[in-house]
């Protein structure tokens, strides 16, 4: 399918059974939730291991971030918003670089290099926010997370949860690894190129790419609102 209708399926269409979770929170199972939570954090992170397609890839990750999503859900709906709202911004600056650039494999984005090295910086730190790696905005809802679980009794499902989600980290890791440090020595000829002018919109680029890597600080103000 184009881009533009994968980011549509996994940021959009979230929103609804979100918003169901939300308003029947209080009536929620914890237990349905935990197998639910660990199901798919394990599958997403299992499943985008052996992945060539950034599509695939992406999706892989959406069902492991859905796990995160819902193991909060009775505890702290608010967590599970703001769990979703940087997830669905951080998606949607990647998606938008990656349709910008025509970029659809791992392959090509090693080759990404030699157009236009900051739309492929751009593409690591969205790749590692969505992994959740400190310091970047993607480690605060799985921080705040694991904060939530361990005060409400659940160190265990904490320790599971923060284990799986190093299987998304790995293939992010991968990803990054393989279109950067393992490209075969070329000649730079697609600078050569003839330049074209722009036709697809980049403005929101610059911003979704601040808001889904430098909002880590703001953490104190967030926990207040959650």
């Amino acid at each position: 399918i184009p881009l533009s209708s994968g980011m549509v399926l996994l940021t959009w269409q979230k929103i609804a059974p979100t918003a169901l979770l939300y308003q029947i929170s209080p009536s929620l199972n914890m237990e349905i939730l935990i197998m639910l939570a660990i199901l798919s954090t394990v599958v997403g992170g299992w499943g985008g291991l052996n992945q060539t397609q950034m599509r695939k890839v992406l999706a892989y990750s959406s069902i492991a971030h859905m796990g995160w999503t819902v193991i909060i859900a009775m505890i702290n709906p608010n967590l599970m918003i703001l769990s979703l709202m940087i997830y669905i911004m951080t998606t949607l600056a990647l998606f938008m670089t990656l349709n910008l650039s025509s970029t659809t494999k791992i392959k090509s984005i090693s080759n990404l290099w030699n157009k236009s090295t900051p739309m492929t910086m751009i593409v690591f730190l969205t790749l590692l926010s969505l992994g959740g790696l400190p310091p970047l905005t993607g480690f605060m809802p799985k921080w705040l997370i694991l904060q939530e679980l361990i005060i409400n009794n659940n160190p265990t499902m904490a320790i599971v949860m923060a284990l799986s989600a190093l299987l998304s980290l790995f293939f992010y890791m991968r990803i990054i690894y393989a279109s950067s440090l393992t490209m075969f020595p070329t000649n730079n000829n697609l600078k050569l190129h003839w330049f074209f002018t722009q036709v697809k919109t980049t403005n929101l680029i610059p911003t979704l790419t601040t808001i889904s890597s430098m909002l880590l600080p703001l953490s104190p103000i967030l926990i207040t609102m959650t």
